[in-house]
């Protein structure tokens, strides 16, 4: 962001607020591989959209070589440890964002996705949008009151399709707001462009583009200065 204040760390995780000010937030939740370039570089583009985003460090610094290795990693984590911090990072975050009281979206990568879908339905009140890169989840979603949108490969060795078709019926037939696009020749990692060997720009440029059009409509503070609901135009 030209002339824009550099991006700065916040403990274990990379916080980025827009040049013009604070913005609605965007948690950024990423996937086994850790904090990497591709993580930071998407929390420096929803800035450059104009809001504010928080990318927490779930592996504690850990930088996976390996699909095996990362396995290894997470075996060795605390899922209830990984929840806090997933939880104390929409805190965190809301306090940096334009409206402390709103709620704030979730973009999730493959394990991020997963916690994505955990946290908005955890917490319904806290979270108003979610997009989902190619990750699932089984719990019960009655709770969950944000809007889903997920972005998922043709050939997938992670993500089944029984998996997703489960989840998605689940969630339709709980009524929920749910928008799910299938990109054709993509692999798992499609989106993110440190992948080298799995990175489609094509297909992750339209799924970017989907991604804001769908925070655009979903991920909006609703309230003006006031506290009263603010009139658009």
């Amino acid at each position: 962001m030209p002339g824009s204040p550099p991006p700065s760390s916040a403990g274990s995780a990379y916080l980025v607020v827009p040049e013009a000010g604070p913005g609605h937030g965007v948690l950024v939740l990423h996937s086994w591989w850790g904090m990497t370039d591709h993580v930071r570089n998407t929390v420096e583009a929803l800035a450059d959209a104009g809001y504010t985003a928080l990318a927490p460090d779930l592996l504690d610094g850990a930088h996976p070589v390996d699909g095996d290795e990362a396995r290894v990693r997470l075996a060795a984590s605390d899922p209830n440890e990984t929840a806090a911090l997933v939880l104390s990072s929409i805190v965190a975050l809301r306090a940096h964002s334009a409206d402390p009281e709103a709620p704030v979206a979730i973009v999730g990568y493959s394990m991020g996705a997963s916690w994505a879908l955990w946290a908005a339905t955890r917490q319904p009140s806290s979270v108003d949008a979610v997009v989902a890169y190619y990750g699932v989840q089984n719990i019960d979603f009655d709770e969950l009151a944000a809007p889903v949108l997920g972005h998922y490969a043709a050939t997938d060795p992670l993500v089944t399709d029984d998996e997703l078709v489960e989840m998605q019926a689940h969630l339709l037939l709980l009524d929920k707001h749910v928008e799910v696009h299938h990109y054709p020749g993509t692999g798992h990692w499609f989106a993110e462009a440190d992948r080298c060997e799995h990175h489609d720009p094509d297909a992750a440029a339209l799924a970017w583009s989907r991604t804001l059009e769908f925070l655009a409509t979903h991920a909006t503070d609703r309230r003006g200065p006031s506290g009263d609901a603010a009139v658009r135009t």
